[in-house]
């Protein structure tokens, strides 16, 4: 594959780079001797790391600003070769910080401490010191997926919060989950075996404050998980990729 097209557009490419090791010092030396306009094609051509070849360099503009293009894709980057803007993310080149993700990630997180436990399902495995919540629908097909990756954690305490979101009987599941003598067992074999709990579903239940918790958060879609350090993750991540980033995100 020789186009960013191939990789889905460059929001791909940045979630690829921003995984690699950092640009060599080497590279950037490079980039500060010439003229900006070549500054700016070797520190991205160092940021590419082979992958690609920048194709163009032009002034826009917005002075001190640069257009670069990549095949037919376009990125913006500062004439020191230092940032770029890439699908609306500012990204420092050395470092591969996308720095608009640390902001937005900073303004979705939560005081963790502020969240109501005695509404979550509580799951503890091992000695349970690694803790995270996590919102999840009956009728979410990767909720689902990703409580068969949950299952296998170690020294873990998860709190659930059901919520629904995706269909009629999504509250339904989940009120017969909560009326269920043991909360834990009724929501794993629910979500991993597809077993609905057999009870009415008509005991009183936490299922209005859910729905108020979930709001106030701004959490519309499942799964979403919140780490200990307020963090919070939307959507599925394979169980290799969710151990990591429990671990670094379970740290004093």
């Amino acid at each position: 594959m020789h186009s960013f097209r191939a990789l889905t557009g460059i929001k791909s490419l940045i979630k690829s780079l921003i995984a690699l090791v950092a640009i060599s010092c080497a590279g950037f030396a490079s980039a500060q001797s010439g003229d900006a306009g070549a500054n700016v094609r070797s520190a991205v051509n160092g940021w590419l790391k082979g992958r690609y070849q920048v194709e163009e360099v032009r002034k826009t503009p917005v002075s001190g600003i640069w257009e670069v293009r990549i095949g037919n894709d376009l990125i913006y980057v500062d004439e020191k070769g230092q940032f770029a803007f890439i699908e609306g993310n500012l990204v420092e080149l050395r470092s591969n910080r996308n720095l608009t993700r640390e902001r937005v990630d900073e303004l979705m997180s939560i005081n963790f401490k502020d969240l109501p436990l005695d509404i979550a399902i509580k799951q503890v495995h091992g000695n349970g010191n690694r803790v995270f919540a996590i919102f999840e629908d009956a009728n979410c097909g990767y909720c689902k997926k990703m409580r068969r990756d949950l299952a296998n954690l170690k020294d873990v305490t998860i709190y659930t919060y059901v919520v629904a979101f995706l269909s009629p009987d999504s509250e339904t599941k989940a009120k017969k989950a909560l009326c269920a003598s043991d909360k834990s067992a009724a929501w794993n074999d629910l979500l991993i075996s597809g077993k609905v709990p057999d009870n009415p579903g008509t005991c009183d239940n936490p299922m209005p404050k859910l729905r108020d918790l979930a709001q106030k958060l701004g959490v519309n879609a499942t799964p979403t998980v919140f780490f200990s350090n307020g963090r919070r993750l939307q959507g599925y991540v394979a169980g290799d990729q969710f151990e990591k980033m429990l671990q670094e995100n379970s740290k004093p």
